[in-house]
């Protein structure tokens, strides 16, 4: 039997406020030596009272509102989430549940080149548990709790089950994270544990319009896990339902070292949480006139500007869709362009060279000594020939360690471009007297021996020779010997 793959994603980001969502101790503890960033509030002390962290409010609003959700208005509250774990001190989460921040949204995915849109089932908004380290060595089985993350604000974006293919939840949760980081809202580091994806998945047969027994995956904490634990988990599956079985309804975890899942607990439902109101927290009334303040303050989201590459830059797609990937590329690419109007030799030289040496280095775009206006005034020197390509990359390379200017380098290292006609023709003159070989080679028919004669030239000129002028030159001289 065939079957359709259900898929619907639950992303948990962590937002970049100063401090966390319900008091005030700083909510940045990464390199935080463990429980060095806990109060009473945070660490779940008896008696005390919790305070609403405004800008996690705002930036929650401001998500709800990028995704084109129905954002609530009027009184809007927060709830008690209840159960016992390790990680939560209090023995309850604040959450949302009866009411959400927004509803009914939607976030355009590519697929194979063609736009799909996911459905945004809800927005809301907690606090985050602290953080379990498993220990099964030399000294026994034991756990440690770190509550410095216990507190921080969370945003939970829940889709609807959309999605029909591992690659189509791949590509989702890849472009809600750009999205996530254009806002500036959170950083979506998946290794430091601020963007996590937990992903519900049911197989039915085709056609049907039943949806089956689903299963909840945790632990996938990279992109290529979202695939490859959907993929193990279809599967699974498929074995259980062509062997007559029935799926069971639970939570599974993703071992990436063993490329499989392992199963944690029988899922629950939400009457399992024994929701309520949260007592210490009254409802906080949303109003249309804020609303329409943090819809003005939205930055231009990635498609929005996806699509304006290509029409104010005349970019390729695929040229656009690399440029817009970081906002930080983005930015680079824009300032470069004010300077040196040609966004296509702009385009080639940021994904290039420049991605060529942030691949080798490890470095990312915000960290790169070039400024866009010293790339700028490279490109300019390139395009008046007063330097050929071979030099400018090499240029640029230098540029890129010392943070040093183009003009400089060339200065300092006498590596203007020789495009003298007469100083060429004797330099020319001089390898083709010293490589008679290549000279009868092409005589002979060997057209390619040409390229080496060229090469012989950059190499007389240390490379600072205008390749055409020399093209030229050797056809003339190379045809005229043939004539006699």
């Amino acid at each position: 039997m065939e079957y359709d793959v259900v898929i619907g994603m639950e992303v948990h980001a962590q937002l970049s406020t100063s401090s966390k969502m319900f008091c005030g101790c700083s909510a940045y503890i990464v390199d935080r030596g463990p429980n060095t960033a806990v109060c009473p509030v945070c660490l779940g002390m008896p008696g005390v009272l919790p305070t609403i962290n405004r800008r996690a409010l705002e930036y929650s609003f401001q998500v709800a509102l990028a995704l084109q959700c129905e954002v609530s208005e009027g009184k809007v509250w927060f709830d008690r989430k209840n159960y016992f774990y390790p990680d939560l001190p209090k023995s309850y989460q604040i959450s949302q549940h009866s009411s959400v921040l927004g509803r009914n949204g939607r976030l355009v995915i590519d697929v194979g080149g063609k736009p799909k849109e996911i459905g945004i089932s809800d927005v809301h908004l907690e606090e985050d548990t602290a953080r379990l380290y498993h220990h099964d060595g030399g000294e026994g089985r034991y756990t440690l709790v770190d509550f410095n993350r216990s507190g921080v604000p969370l945003i939970e974006i829940v889709t609807k089950p959309d999605m029909r293919s591992p690659e189509e939840a791949k590509a989702y949760v890849r472009e809600l994270r750009k999205l996530l980081r254009y806002m500036n809202v959170s950083t979506g580091d998946l290794e430091a544990g601020s963007f996590r994806c937990e992903a519900n998945i049911s197989l039915r047969p085709k056609g049907s319009k039943a949806l089956g027994n689903r299963v909840e995956i945790k632990n996938m904490n990279t992109f290529q896990a979202v695939e490859h634990a959907l993929r193990s988990e279809v599967e699974r599956q498929t074995a259980i339902l062509d062997s007559g079985g029935t799926v069971v309804q639970q939570t599974v975890g993703w071992r990436d070292e063993l490329g499989k899942t392992e199963v944690q607990r029988i899922k629950e439902a939400a009457h399992d949480y024994r929701y309520f109101p949260e007592p210490d927290l009254p409802p906080f009334e949303v109003t249309a006139a804020w609303i329409a303040d943090l819809r003005s303050r939205l930055s231009e989201l990635p498609h929005a500007k996806f699509e304006r590459f290509l029409t104010e830059y005349g970019l390729p797609a695929y040229d656009a869709e690399l440029l817009t990937e970081d906002l930080a590329l983005s930015s680079y690419f824009e300032e470069c362009v004010a300077e040196f109007a040609q966004p296509k030799i702009v385009s080639n030289w940021l994904t290039g060279e420049l991605f060529r040496l942030l691949n080798v280095s490890g470095a990312d775009v915000g960290a790169v000594k070039v400024r866009p206006a010293q790339l700028a005034e490279l490109l300019k020197l390139l395009d008046s020939g007063k330097i050929n390509v071979s030099t400018a990359k090499s240029v640029f390379e230098e540029m890129f360690g010392s943070g040093r200017s183009a003009g400089e380098i060339i200065s300092e290292s006498d590596l203007t471009q020789i495009s003298d006609t007469e100083e060429l023709t004797e330099i020319v003159e001089q390898v083709l007297k010293e490589n008679p070989e290549a000279v009868s080679d092409y005589a002979a028919g060997k057209t390619q021996a040409s390229r080496f004669l060229v090469g012989q030239v950059m190499k007389a000129t240390r490379g600072k020779a205008n390749p055409q002028v020399v093209d030229d030159l050797l056809a003339q001289r190379l045809g005229s010997m043939g004539e006699e």
